[in-house]
């Protein structure tokens, strides 16, 4: 029976190490990095009444929106666009070293109009169904756009009415085309020339796709964070959290001997079930340096509800109860506690969440969730793991679970005291 019991323990200090081994590298690395780790442009847009459009709540969300789909379509990778208070919207673009040449793409307000040689404009951008760029016959890039149904009608009756004159299509005010009308238009199609190169075509269709923004917009801050101090960040942020994994270990091992062991199986468990959650296949989170030190934070709130634990676990020792029973009370009484302290935390942590933004606001997210999966592997995974330990019956004396006594000392004054039939204990 007990050899039994040895074998599963040990098997599952091995199925744990091993993967922890095997995937701690991927899960790491399969996690975005935030602009303060890869390096790139941080931008501050800020929405402004006009007579044309006033800020709203609706049309700070709609320019979102819009922003979202014009840096998508651009290709950049992990992107973030985010609204900071009642008009800034943040968007950070890590790996984009021309900050310029981005603020020309996403912060246009795209407004497309078809003006007849009076002036009036006939039809705007949402008569347009799709914009493509491409190359002409001649070799030079022009854009090709498509009208919906009801722009084709109107572009078929604007350049039968205007045969021999000009037609303007316009962008924020600015001439992009002005052809002379040879003959009605009739198939919905159309292309822009006058663009320099076929990038320049392309960042015009993707305007034009993406829709024309309800209110102005104005650049309020550009920053450029280099790769040297993005990479700088990372380094320091990777020693960190290694230093305070093994702080926490040794520790553990110091304190509290076998049952410190089976904390930090524990929290091998804890680590990679936070790094998967926070990966790709669940969450796909951007980490930034704010949600590291979350992460981190979150470890010594795991660590605190083993430490909890295993207190309670020597005070029913010492009052002469067996191992088992010991093991199994000291989790009961030490819940109420560990469920409270938790709950202070992802009190704090959530109005950090719904009143905070940015930085301030990846670190709540990821101290959060550090908090319910520390919940998880305190209350099943060291339970569990600690039971199997008291089954294999390596040693029964109080000091190798955490008591502050000498080894040396019999195991057999702390076994629980049995009435004889004469009354007595012995």
């Amino acid at each position: 029976m007990r050899s039994n019991a040895i074998i599963k323990f040990i098997v599952a200090i091995g199925i744990i190490l091993g993967l922890f081994t095997y995937f701690i590298g991927d899960l790491a690395g399969s996690i975005k990095q935030g602009l303060d780790l890869q390096g790139g442009t941080h931008i501050v847009l800020e929405a402004e009444d006009t007579a044309q459009g006033q800020v709203t709540d609706d049309s700070v969300e709609r320019v979102i929106q819009i922003l979202s789909r014009r840096i998508n379509e651009m290709g950049l990778t992990e992107p973030v666009v985010q609204r900071e208070g009642a008009k800034r919207i943040i968007i950070e673009l890590p790996g984009v070293k021309d900050p310029d040449q981005a603020i020309k793409t996403i912060g246009k307000t795209a407004v497309l109009e078809f003006k007849n040689e009076a002036g009036q404009t006939v039809m705007n951008g949402n008569d347009l169904k799709d914009a493509k760029e491409q190359l002409a016959q001649s070799k030079k890039p022009e854009v090709a756009i498509t009208l919906s149904d009801e722009g084709a009608k109107k572009f078929a009756d604007l350049t039968a009415a205007n045969i021999g004159k000009q037609i303007a299509i316009t962008l924020d005010g600015q001439v992009l085309t002005a052809p002379v009308v040879q003959q009605a238009i009739t198939g919905g199609q159309a292309v822009i020339t006058g663009s320099n190169s076929l990038e320049e075509a392309k960042e015009l269709a993707i305007l034009l796709r993406s829709g024309a923004l309800p209110v102005k917009v104005n650049v309020m801050e550009v920053r450029t964070v280099g790769p040297t101090l993005g990479q700088d960040s990372k380094d320091k942020s990777v020693v960190a959290f290694g230093v305070g994994i093994g702080a926490i270990m040794v520790f553990l091992l110091v304190l509290y001997r076998l049952s410190g062991f089976v904390a930090n199986l524990a929290l091998l468990v804890y680590v990679m079930i936070l790094l998967l959650i926070l990966g790709p296949h669940v969450l796909n989170a951007t980490m930034t340096l704010p949600g590291i030190a979350g992460i981190i934070l979150s470890m010594g709130v795991a660590v605190d509800a083993n430490i909890l634990i295993f207190e309670r676990f020597k005070e029913e020792v010492f009052s002469g109860k067996s191992m088992r029973v010991s093991m199994e009370s000291g989790f009961k009484r030490a819940f109420a506690t560990i469920f409270d302290a938790n709950t202070s935390v992802m009190i704090t942590a959530c109005i950090l969440i719904a009143m905070g933004s940015g930085a301030v606001k990846g670190f709540a997210i990821n101290l959060a969730l550090g908090v319910l999966v520390s919940m998880f592997t305190a209350i099943t995974m060291s339970r569990l793991l600690l039971r199997m330990l008291i089954e294999c019956n390596f040693t029964s004396h109080p000091f190798w679970f955490g008591a502050n006594i000498s080894p040396s000392v019999s195991a057999e004054s702390f076994a629980p005291k049995v009435k004889t039939k004469g009354g007595k204990r012995k």
